[in-house]
């Protein structure tokens, strides 16, 4: 598989999130190959990196932290949003 486009820029409380769901579905071998950076992306991201989700699958929950800022740039609110992500396995390539 060649290298994917990520724009993963979660936590390690993130990361462990989805990875526990991933051991949940698949078991801890299948975990242990889970990286945020290239295996386990949003459906757009997939989409654009030639790939699309198989039907019936259900998504991966995970959140990011959005910054509101003022006009100077200053962060004045942060508040999660719900992510929904798709695991590697969740996934084929588009034809």
């Amino acid at each position: 598989m060649e290298k994917l486009i990520s724009t993963w820029t979660g936590s390690a409380t993130t990361a462990e999130l989805v990875k526990d769901q991933i051991t949940d579905r698949w078991g801890q071998d299948e975990a242990n190959n889970y990286d945020p950076k290239s295996n386990c992306l949003t459906f757009n991201r997939w989409l654009e990196n030639g790939y699309k989700v198989k039907k019936g699958e259900k998504a991966i929950k995970s959140f990011i932290v959005i910054e509101q800022k003022d006009k100077e740039g200053t962060v004045v609110r942060k508040y999660p949003k719900t992510i929904n992500l798709f695991y590697i396995r969740q996934v084929e390539k588009a034809s």
